[in-house]
C-alpha cells in the first residue's frame, strides 16, 4: 500500500531587520565609566561631608550636602537601567 507525503507547514520566514533598533545598538564606551564615576562622586561626596565635620565641599548649604551626594549617586544608579 502507498504511503502519503507529509504535509508541509507554511513556516514564516524570518525577515533580517533593514533598521536598527536602539536595543540592538552596542553601549558607547563612556557609559560605563561615567555611571560608576558618578555614583563614586556621590559617595565621595557624602564621605568628605562627614569627614571633614560639615565643613566641606560646599559649607554654606550645611545638611544639604547629603542630599546632592546621594542625587550624583542617584543619576549613577539609574543609568543602571539602561546597561548592558
Amino acid at each position: 500500500m502507498p504511503e502519503s507525503k507529509p504535509r508541509r507547514k507554511n513556516k514564516p520566514q524570518p525577515q533580517e531587520n533593514t533598521g536598527s533598533h536602539a536595543v540592538d545598538k552596542p553601549m558607547p564606551v563612556w557609559y560605563k565609566p561615567v555611571m560608576f564615576g558618578l555614583m563614586l562622586l556621590g559617595l565621595a561626596w557624602i564621605m568628605v561631608y562627614y569627614l571633614s565635620q560639615t565643613l566641606f565641599p560646599i559649607p554654606n548649604i550645611g545638611g544639604w550636602n547629603i542630599v546632592v551626594g546621594f542625587g550624583i549617586a542617584m543619576v549613577g544608579f539609574f543609568m543602571t537601567t539602561g546597561w548592558k
